[in-house]
């Protein structure tokens, strides 16, 4: 490993621990039951396997309520990746993220930019249902982090559409608000972000959702869909 390489991934470790320290992170786990496959396998296969490894995942308190862990959904080889923040009740009783009426208007959402669902894959931050669809707690996040890298690394989009504030500070690693991060495109080492609304928001908000459309046209002008 080269020593620019090394540095880089020093200063990302530093970076995730401040992130991880600034969102009240005390603690993680000491154990990690994520499974990486090897590097001759395909996306899919790398993803079974993955899930597989996961499925019985206890590493935070979320499993004790669940359902089941929805692990993901989608096209492994998709160019496109939309995170959400957790599954709701919908989603833990099917075991598949955004099947609710937010995942019926994600569906729409995709399909306006020329897409059908299977064409995309579909995650969340954390992959069991918080109580009561509370927020994730600081712990339970960093407890589903090596999980939701691991899929990363074996989906490579070449976009991801961060829903909400939740998946956008996570992936990111900010503080900073949505309305601020929205509208523009981060980078994920190779990876370009663009955050936007969930659309469980904008169904409380419809007067929203033409932002949404907004960022949403620049995902299409990346990907040539237009």
């Amino acid at each position: 490993m080269s020593r620019q390489v090394m540095a880089a991934a020093v200063t990302a470790v530093q970076d995730y621990l401040r992130y991880l320290q600034g969102i009240g992170v005390t603690e993680l786990p000491l154990a990690s039951e994520v499974v990486v496959a090897s590097s001759g396998a395909s996306s899919q296969e790398r993803l079974v396997q993955l899930e597989a490894s996961v499925r019985g995942c206890t590493q935070c308190q979320l499993h004790t309520g669940r359902t089941q862990v929805v692990f993901g959904a989608g096209d492994p080889a998709a160019d496109l990746v939309f995170v959400g923040e957790a599954p709701g009740r919908d989603e833990d009783l099917k075991g598949e993220p955004f099947v609710g009426p937010a995942g019926q208007l994600l569906t729409r959402i995709i399909e306006a930019i020329g897409l059908r669902r299977e064409q995309v894959y579909i995650l969340n931050v954390v992959k069991c249902r918080p109580p009561n669809n509370r927020n994730p707690r600081p712990e339970e996040v960093a407890a589903c982090r090596p999980i939701l890298q691991a899929q990363l690394d074996c989906l490579q989009p070449r976009v991801i559409c961060a829903m909400g504030a939740f998946a956008a500070q996570s992936l990111l690693q900010t503080e900073e608000r949505i309305s601020r991060l929205r509208g523009r495109f981060h980078m994920l080492g190779a990876i370009q972000v663009m955050p936007t609304y969930h659309p469980a928001y904008l169904l409380r908000n419809p007067q929203e959702k033409r932002t949404v459309w907004q960022d949403m046209q620049a995902v299409q002008r990346v990907l040539a869909l237009q």
